[in-house]
């Protein structure tokens, strides 16, 4: 049996841990993973940012790495992937503008697929009209968007995630190993020790 495929939508300036460790992390598990970002193709690179919580009222930015694409965005359908994951950074607010992005989205939402988002990655879903009646979290900042979008956001610490249904959310990559795990069991994941 092939491997489940999951899909990850980034664009440049995604950040850096939110889509390196979850991508990796997947893949290590058995998951065939796909990144994509619209106008570019396989072998292509986006870039990446680093965000830090240095003590100021927002976090920092800092020049990431290069982050290999391995599929090419006008050539995947959403209809072969198992899960959706969609880091934050700065790439959201500006790949949400692109309509076949809103559609993706909406398609694993619409289809009660696994969810992933992190950070900003839930303005895609905003944008995608699919969070109204739903609970999530994110980077505070996005919070009301998702209350203006009829969803409800969620206040937890930086640290932990949130489960509704198939949507996992968090609000920042410290919640890395709760993030991922919660998006594991959603996606029926029995990993053994």
């Amino acid at each position: 049996m092939a491997a489940k495929k999951l899909l990850f939508l980034v664009g440049d300036y995604v950040e850096d841990y939110e889509v390196m460790v979850p991508f990796q992390a997947l893949a290590a598990v058995g998951y065939e993973v796909h990144a994509v970002c619209p106008d570019k193709k396989a072998g292509d690179s986006v870039r990446t940012a680093i965000h830090d919580f240095e003590g100021d009222q927002t976090y920092s930015e800092k020049r990431g790495h290069n982050f290999a694409l391995n599929a090419t965005f006008d050539e995947i359908d959403p209809a072969d992937y198992t899960g959706l994951v969609i880091p934050g950074g700065r790439a959201p607010e500006y790949i949400r503008l692109n309509p076949r992005v809103l559609e993706i989205a909406r398609h694993f939402i619409e289809t009660n697929k696994p969810v992933a988002a992190i950070c900003h990655g839930p303005q895609i879903l905003v944008a995608a009209g699919v969070v109204k009646g739903r609970k999530l979290t994110a980077y505070p900042a996005v919070g009301p968007d998702i209350n203006a979008a009829g969803g409800e956001y969620v206040a937890i610490p930086v640290d932990q995630a949130y489960v509704d249904g198939n949507l996992v959310s968090a609000p920042a990559w410290p919640a890395h190993p709760e993030w991922i795990a919660k998006f594991l069991e959603v996606m029926g994941a029995k990993i053994a020790l």
